[in-house]
């Protein structure tokens, strides 16, 4: 079985006592590629790092996380453009718009996102979104945006049908994870009513741990705990849900 993470920040400082064993962990559990979002140009380092001592299993996006964009967000969507001009990588992300924490960046946010959206098309790489309580601002930008060109995640998908319909249709696959083990989650709800081709697997790890381990911190390990229960959703095999996801992770990434 071989499984995709297609969203995990690996180099997290919470792994930093163990993060060898958590990879093999993963390894052992039947996954085999690990996609690293980026955050700000802090970890640009650690994540070189991690490419260089696992250089079969991970693989790099460049971006700058909503949540990041502050009064100095220029300088770092210009490292955004320097590190992409200098190297492969495999997606622009994570990129958005986040209103759950803080309104004041919205202008700023709004700003980066289109300006990464841009540099995706310009690369011809996928985006990967973040989007928190901010549907309707993120579906402003990308039907600003929409092309064939534009295509991608929506990760930790946490909306409704409607939601996942409109984008889908903005060449996005949904990135589920451990939301779908919750019992206030409701997204399994309606999500045998999306075709699987437009299903994506990630953990988010450190954050949102799946049934049994919500509150504790997540690691790649746990992503077949949703497997297990899109298999329930779906009423596939865990190896069908695992192959399936794994090759639309192939059709965004190119790999």
């Amino acid at each position: 079985m071989t499984i995709t993470d297609t969203h995990t920040h690996l180099y997290s400082e919470e792994f930093d006592q163990d993060r060898n064993e958590m990879i093999q962990r993963a390894i052992d559990a039947g996954v085999s590629r690990f996609f690293i979002p980026a955050i700000d140009s802090s970890c640009t380092e650690s994540m070189y790092e991690l490419e260089k001592n696992h250089p079969n299993t991970v693989f790099l996006m460049m971006g700058l996380h909503p949540t990041y964009v502050k009064d100095n967000y220029q300088e770092e969507l210009q490292h955004v453009e320097n590190e992409l001009a200098k190297r492969k990588f495999y997606a622009v992300g994570e990129i958005g718009i986040d209103l759950y924490w803080d309104k004041t960046h919205l202008p700023q946010q709004q700003i980066a996102f289109k300006r990464q959206i841009q540099l995706a098309k310009q690369y011809k790489l996928p985006i990967v979104i973040h989007c928190r309580e901010a549907f309707n601002e993120i579906f402003e930008i990308l039907e600003e945006e929409k092309s064939d060109d534009l295509f991608g995640i929506f990760h930790c998908f946490s909306g409704t049908y409607e939601q996942a319909l409109q984008a889908i249709s903005y060449n996005m696959k949904l990135g589920i994870g451990g939301v779908v083990t919750f019992k206030n989650g409701k997204i399994d709800q309606f999500l045998n009513q999306i075709d699987l081709k437009h299903i994506v697997l990630e953990t988010d790890s450190p954050y949102l741990a799946p049934i049994p381990y919500r509150g504790k911190r997540n690691e790649s390990s746990y992503i077949v705990n949703v497997v297990d229960k899109l298999a329930q959703i779906y009423s596939l095999s865990a190896n069908d849900i695992a192959a399936i996801t794994t090759e639309n992770s192939k059709a965004i990434f190119g790999i």
